[in-house]
C-alpha cells in the first residue's frame, strides 16, 4: 500500500519562526484579531453553537466533543472556571509541549475565548512540573497579554473580566486524570474524584468547570475564525480537523506530525517518520500512547481516526503513536508499560492498586522463566476483571494494552518463558567434581510436547464448598 501523505498545519503553522512565542510575532499573523471580533460582535451561545457545529472532539484522550462540554456548563451569573489540561505524561505524548513552547499565544486566545463561551472569569493552566521551560513561556506570553490588553479586567472594553494562572504540577500523573487535577489545583493531593457530580456542574471549588486539553483549546480560534464548516472540510465526518500527533520508538524521524484525521495511519509512520530503522519491520504499534491496546503491522492500512481506531479494538487516545519493530520484546514491553502504571497509580481504589502491582509481578514471572502458559490466561482475564471497575481509567490504561499484547503476542510469551525457564537450569556441579553436567534436551521436549495453556473455565468460581466458612 502506498502510504505517502502530507502533513496539513493548522495549529503548526509558523512554528519554526521563533518569533512566533512573542506576542509581536503572533500578532504579525493575525492572533488576536478573532478574540477582538468574539468579544465584539459574537454572543457566548453563538461560539458555543460554533464549537458544537465544528464537531471539534477532545484531543487529550476522551475524544469528548468540546461544544458538547461548553454547553453542558450551566448558565448564570454564579462563579465558573476554566481548566487547560497541559499535564502531559502519556509516555509517548510529546504535543503540547510543542504547541506551548512554540506558540504559547494560541493557546492564550483559545482559552479567552472558550472562557468568554462559557461565562467563566477565571482560568487556569495546570502544566505538568517536568515542563520547566514550557511553564517560563507560557508565563512571559501570559504576561505580554496582560500588557497589551487580551487578558485582565473589562478586556478590550468588552465587560468580559479574566484572570488567567499558569499552576506547575509536582510531577504525578494521575493529575492528568481532570478530577485529580480539580484536586491538585485545590491544594490536595492529586486523587481522583468519584463521578458524579461531574466538573461542568461541581468543578473546581465546588464550582462549574470547563477542562479541556492544550491542543482541544489552541483549535478554538481557529474554528471562531473561519467556521465551523471549514473545520469540517478537513477530515472525516465522525473525526473532523487536523490532528497533531506525536510519533516515538523505532522510527527514523521520531516527532510531532500534523495531519488530517482518516489519513492512512501507515503514513504518520512509514512516510512521515520514515519507519524502523534499517531493514528492520514494523512488530507492533501504539496507536493512541501507551494506554491504547496495540495493534499489529495490518493496523497500518487503518485511517487514523477515532472511529477507525475504534473499530480495530483499540483507541487514538491522546494520538501518539509508539512503534516496536522487531527486535522489541513484546513480553518485556508489556512488563515496562504495567511498570510504570504501577509506579503512577495513586492507590485510591482496589482494582487499579492491586491490580498493577500483582500485573507487574506476574509480568515478571514470565521474564524469568518462572511462569507457565496457564498463567498467561489468567494475567488476560485478571486484565478482563480490572477494566472499567476503577474510579478512574489509570487501571485501565495499563490493563487494555497488557491484555492485547498477551492475546496478540501469545506465542512469543511462551517462548520466552521457555527460552527464561532453560537458562536458568544449573548446568555446572551435577557429577560431583564441578565438571559440566548434561542438560536434559529440554529444547527438544518442548518442540515435541509443546506447553499447553489451560483456558480459564466458564463461569463462576468459588473457593471451598458451598456453606464452608473458606
Amino acid at each position: 500500500m502506498n502510504f505517502e501523505i502530507q502533513e496539513t498545519r493548522i495549529l503548526l503553522r509558523h512554528a519554526e519562526d521563533p518569533k512566533l512565542a512573542t506576542i509581536e510575532g503572533y500578532r504579525s499573523y493575525g492572533g488576536y484579531e478573532t478574540l477582538q471580533r468574539a468579544l465584539k460582535d459574537m454572543e457566548p451561545d453563538e461560539i458555543v453553537n460554533e464549537l458544537e457545529e465544528s464537531g471539534l472532539r477532545g484531543r487529550g484522550g476522551a475524544g469528548f466533543s468540546m461544544g458538547k462540554k461548553v454547553s453542558f456548563l450551566p448558565r448564570g451569573e454564579q462563579t465558573k472556571y476554566l481548566c487547560c489540561n497541559a499535564d502531559e505524561s502519556e509516555p509517548g505524548a510529546f504535543k503540547d509541549r510543542e504547541l506551548m513552547q512554540r506558540n504559547p499565544h494560541q493557546l492564550i486566545e483559545g482559552i479567552a475565548i472558550a472562557s468568554y463561551a462559557a461565562g467563566a472569569g477565571h482560568a487556569f493552566i495546570f502544566i505538568r512540573g517536568e515542563y520547566e521551560a514550557q511553564a517560563d513561556v507560557l508565563d512571559r506570553a501570559i504576561a505580554e497579554a496582560y500588557d497589551a490588553g487580551f487578558l485582565g479586567e473589562d478586556i478590550l472594553g468588552s465587560g468580559f473580566d479574566l484572570e488567567l494562572v499558569v499552576y506547575r504540577g509536582a510531577g504525578a500523573y494521575i493529575c492528568g486524570e481532570e478530577t485529580a487535577l480539580l484536586d491538585a489545583l485545590e491544594g490536595k493531593r492529586g486523587n481522583p474524584r468519584l463521578k458524579p457530580p461531574f466538573p461542568a456542574v461541581q468543578g473546581l471549588y465546588g464550582q462549574p468547570t470547563l477542562i479541556n486539553n492544550v491542543e482541544t483549546l489552541s483549535n478554538v480560534s481557529h474554528i471562531v475564525a473561519n467556521g465551523a464548516e471549514w473545520f469540517r472540510s478537513f477530515g472525516t465526518e465522525q473525526s473532523p480537523g487536523t490532528k497533531v500527533v506525536s510519533v516515538s520508538g523505532r522510527v527514523r524521524r521520531p516527532g510531532n506530525y500534523e495531519v488530517q484525521l482518516g489519513v492512512p495511519t501507515g503514513g504518520l509512520v512509514m512516510d512521515l517518520a520514515g519507519g524502523p530503522p534499517g531493514d528492520h519491520k514494523v512488530k507492533a504499534f501504539y496507536p493512541g500512547g501507551s494506554s491504547s491496546p496495540v495493534l499489529t503491522p495490518e493496523g497500518l492500512d487503518l485511517p487514523y481516526s477515532f472511529e477507525a481506531m475504534a473499530e480495530a479494538g483499540s483507541m487514538l487516545g491522546s494520538g501518539s503513536i509508539i512503534v516496536a519493530d522487531d527486535t522489541v520484546s513484546i513480553p518485556h514491553m508489556a512488563l515496562r508499560t504495567a511498570r510504570f502504571y504501577h509506579h503512577e497509580s495513586c492507590g485510591k481504589c482496589t482494582p487499579c492498586r492491586e491490580g498493577t502491582n500483582w500485573t507487574v509481578k506476574m509480568l515478571e514471572r514470565v521474564v524469568r522463566g518462572e511462569a507457565t502458559p496457564m498463567e498467561l490466561d489468567i494475567i488476560t482475564s485478571v486484565q478482563d476483571n480490572i477494566v472499567g471497575h476503577c474510579l478512574c481509567v489509570l487501571g485501565d490504561s495499563m490493563a487494555m494494552p497488557v491484555s492485547a499484547m498477551v492475546r496478540k503476542f501469545r506465542d512469543e510469551f511462551e517462548q520466552v518463558i521457555a527460552e527464561a525457564a532453560l537458562e536458568s537450569v544449573p548446568v555446572t556441579g551435577g557429577n560431583g567434581n564441578g565438571a559440566p553436567t548434561e542438560v536434559p534436551a529440554l529444547t527438544e521436549m518442548l518442540e515435541r510436547d509443546p506447553l499447553q495453556g489451560r483456558p480459564v473455565p466458564a463461569g463462576e468460581q468459588r473457593v471451598g464448598a458451598e456453606g464452608d466458612d473458606a
